[in-house]
């Protein structure tokens, strides 16, 4: 059964569809020595270039694996940082094929729930805004929050890259002057919720992803460390994502890391 390339590559763990998508536009990519076109159809016995370099079809076989990371705040969602700061990407288990393909970004004061996973298809299903995949925050803001700013924010407040509305916001108490709420999301634009909070004159001075989707941040995961979702929780995922397919049998249940801390 053929697919279309950049779904192929994409589930192999190059990238996502839409960084392979960009590097068939450049030229980038050939199959059976020509270049590539968006849309085109493979059957998996195509000699497939990357920059001239040969992608073996024993190496785009890679097994679909998600994990749930707890990421510190300090590190970097990006693979290497110029300024030598760590990233998420440092203390994640080696992989013999493919590569960790992070959905979404975590800021570098933000903590939280990071989503990864070694397929690319997953990873774009679960990043486009179709989805209208739920990420919820809790958030400790520094000021006196009136019912009128909390109503804005609900019904929606414009900012530079257009309209942009919390789903839903409940009081999660506090005392003084810092109080914390957990608020929802359906999107991911970069560093959303603080701009939502900053419109309204209210600085945010602690941020934690505590949910994406179905995915919840558990208490027993420590900060810097990932544990690997069993198959049963990844087929979960797939559903609410509309991928109709069940975990690949090879999908190996993991039990949670037990890796040592990370060197600083």
């Amino acid at each position: 059964m053929s697919e279309r390339l950049q779904k192929y590559l994409a589930n192999a763990g190059l990238g996502s569809r839409r960084q392979i998508e960009d590097w068939i536009r450049a030229g980038r990519i050939t199959i059976d020595g020509r270049p590539a076109v968006l849309g085109q159809r493979v059957e998996g016995q195509e000699e497939i270039h990357l920059d001239g370099r040969p992608l073996r079809h024993s190496n785009l076989r890679v097994r679909r694996r998600v994990l749930v990371y707890h990421k510190p705040e300090g590190e970097v969602t990006s693979r290497s940082d110029p300024q030598g700061r760590p990233t998420v990407f440092e203390g994640l288990p080696l992989l013999k094929r493919g590569r960790w393909v992070a959905v979404g970004r975590l800021d570098l004061n933000t903590q939280g729930l990071l989503v990864l996973t070694t397929d690319g298809h997953l990873a774009n299903r679960l990043m486009h805004p179709s989805t209208q995949m739920e990420r919820e925050y809790a958030v400790r803001v520094l000021g006196e929050v009136s019912n009128e700013i909390l109503q804005r924010l609900r019904d929606g407040v414009e900012l530079e890259d257009g309209p942009a509305r919390f789903e839903d916001i409940q009081d999660a108490g506090g005392s003084g002057v810092n109080h914390w709420y957990h608020v929802v999301l359906r999107e991911g634009r970069n560093r959303e919720v603080r701009r939502l909070w900053e419109s309204q004159g209210i600085p945010v001075n602690r941020l934690i992803r505590v949910r994406y989707g179905p995915l919840i941040l558990e208490r027993s995961l420590p900060r810097g460390r990932w544990r690997e979702l069993e198959p049963n929780e990844i087929g979960a995922l797939l559903a609410a994502v509309g991928i109709k397919e069940e975990p690949r049998p090879d999908a190996i249940p993991r039990r949670p890391s037990r890796h040592p801390p990370r060197r600083r």
